[in-house]
């Protein structure tokens, strides 16, 4: 049975928003790639804004990929999504000798100057949209931090003249071995509307907590909306006879469509033979002279495929 999470996305006067709660989905990569505790947030993130993204595509075979390319550790990630919820990646070898450079002689970590490690690094943030057309768009920024969700707020910002607020969460036990919670948001002002949405919304969020901590207590991503959208000082101010609080919102708001989002792998024995036939007849040969046998290993789900003499005697 496929791992699967829940993402919402709508729209109201002034915003539209994405929510999504990527548990089993972070849960589905960790045990797939066997992430430590660093990467498993990381890559958790990143597999998280993707699957936002994803959904916001339009054709159903259009596919979107973010790239990280940093000189930290773990510095470099990729992950695809597709529209109909389908999200997988993979990351970089991390090096040890990079590992080792985010401590000084006096043996303490490294931070930048918000006191971060360097996990990522600098480098830079590609965002690759495939809609069929004979060259897909690609937008390239600056990595901003080490957070992931402040490169897509800029990302969004700079490339796509978007002002957007973006949360992106992985909780994971207390020894690191498990994903406990994961998640994510995004809202974007939608063009020609005044800032003062997002003005009230980002004092919102100072006012409540964590995307992870919010999934953990129950929330699910319509309530988390709902939170989002609440303005919390008139619905303190009015109550009903019966003395229950009224709930008032910034804006009315719309959820456009519930829907499931998974880690998922399309890859098959099939594509890896189309691929290993390009080598050409006696480079296979060669090969198979050399090891008896091809084996090809898929990046993102971790699957082999084992070819021997017999799948290519009719090459010519």
């Amino acid at each position: 049975m496929e791992n699967k999470s829940k993402l919402i996305r709508g729209t109201s006067k002034c915003a539209r928003f994405f929510v999504c709660d990527t548990t089993e989905i972070v849960k589905e990569a960790k045990k797939i790639h066997n992430t430590d505790p660093v990467a498993a947030t990381l890559f958790g993130k990143l597999l998280t804004v993707t699957a936002m993204m994803g959904k916001d595509l339009k054709g159903d075979n259009d596919l979107i990929t973010l790239k990280i390319n940093g000189n930290g550790p773990y510095g470099n990630m990729l992950a695809t999504g597709n529209k109909k919820g389908e999200v997988k990646g993979y990351l970089g070898a991390v090096e040890e000798e990079k590992i080792n450079g985010l401590i000084n002689e006096n043996g303490e970590f490294i931070t930048d100057e918000k006191g971060q490690m360097k996990f990522i690094g600098d480098g830079t943030l590609q965002v690759i949209r495939d809609m069929g057309l004979k060259k897909p768009f690609v937008g390239l920024t600056h990595i901003a931090g080490e957070d992931i969700a402040d490169t897509m707020a800029h990302y969004f910002l700079i490339s796509e003249q978007i002002k957007s607020v973006v949360a992106l969460g992985v909780k994971l036990s207390e020894d690191g071995n498990e994903v406990e919670k994961a998640g994510g948001y995004i809202i974007q002002l939608l063009p020609g509307v005044e800032e003062t949405f997002i003005d009230k919304l980002e004092d919102k969020l100072r006012q409540i907590r964590s995307i992870t901590e919010l999934l953990s207590g129950g929330f699910t991503p319509q309530r988390i909306v709902e939170l989002l959208y609440e303005d919390i000082s008139v619905a303190e101010e009015e109550a009903e006879m019966s003395g229950a609080h009224v709930k008032k919102y910034f804006e009315d708001y719309e959820i456009l469509e519930e829907s499931e989002i998974k880690y998922k792998c399309n890859c098959t024995r099939e594509k890896y033979y189309k691929g290993i036939i390009t080598l050409g007849k006696n480079e296979i040969l060669h090969i198979l002279k050399e090891e008896g046998k091809i084996e090809a290993e898929c990046h993102f789900c971790g699957k082999k495929y084992v070819f021997t003499e017999e799948d290519f005697k009719d090459i010519k």
